[in-house]
């Protein structure tokens, strides 16, 4: 008989906001349900992407680039969230779903002691204002995948009030790009993340079991020859 102690409970997603200088987790956000789908778009960077190589092909760029990548592919992911408070009638919540909701919005916006900040430089006639600098995010989906992340798009559909017009169900469509050492200076935490995410992305291809020619009906002399 199958007890529901015995029943593992289910790792969640999330979000954790980390100090980029101590590495220290400032925040973590866990979402209250696991997406049921993930939407991910994997673009390589290939040296060789402009230009026609002649010759009367379609091919374009040089052709002595077309293996070559100038650097990580761009990765992006789309899912969306759910939060329902609802679903946990245990928990207070005299502001319905507003906080959840907030923290994820100041993800993509600086602080009022940031815009603060940055007004008096202005008004002191700073020639120069570097743009502000968030916090480093990491997107968490199981051990296997904790890469660092900046959120691209964060629509909010809130389909559900309390008396008192607080929110109490929205869903969340969540556009994500990853983070590379293209995006991040040298040294930083999240191009360190980044590798060791690329590092188990690598661990994983060489579990992975591989096929053999014959499979494809094929033998070794046609791959050095070229015909069948």
């Amino acid at each position: 008989m199958t007890r529901y102690a015995d029943i593992p409970k289910p790792i969640r997603s999330g979000l954790v906001v980390v100090d980029p200088d101590h590495g220290t987790p400032q925040r973590v956000i866990v979402l209250q349900f696991n997406p049921d789908t993930l939407e991910r778009s994997i673009a390589p960077q290939s040296a060789g992407d402009s230009g026609d190589a002649g010759g009367g092909g379609t091919g374009s760029g040089d052709r002595n680039e077309a293996l070559r990548l100038k650097g990580p592919a761009q990765e992006t992911w789309k899912f969306t969230a759910e939060i329902d408070a609802t679903d946990q009638l245990e928990i207070a919540a005299p502001d319905g779903i507003h906080p959840q909701l907030a923290v994820l919005e100041m993800l993509v916006q600086p602080t009022t002691a940031q815009l603060r900040a940055a007004t008096r430089l202005t008004q002191k006639g700073s020639i120069e204002i570097s743009p502000i600098e968030m916090p480093l995010t990491l997107f968490t989906w199981g051990s296997k995948r904790v890469m660092p992340v900046r959120l691209t798009e964060l629509s909010v559909n809130e389909s559900a009030f309390d008396v008192n017009l607080n929110p109490i169900r929205a869903s969340l469509g969540i556009g994500m790009k990853i983070l590379t050492v293209s995006d991040l200076p040298a040294g930083h935490r999240g191009a360190d993340l980044y590798m060791a995410h690329l590092a188990q992305k690598e661990r994983l291809a060489a579990a992975a079991r591989g096929g053999g020619l014959g499979a494809l009906g094929l033998g070794g002399a046609d791959l050095v020859t070229g015909r069948g």
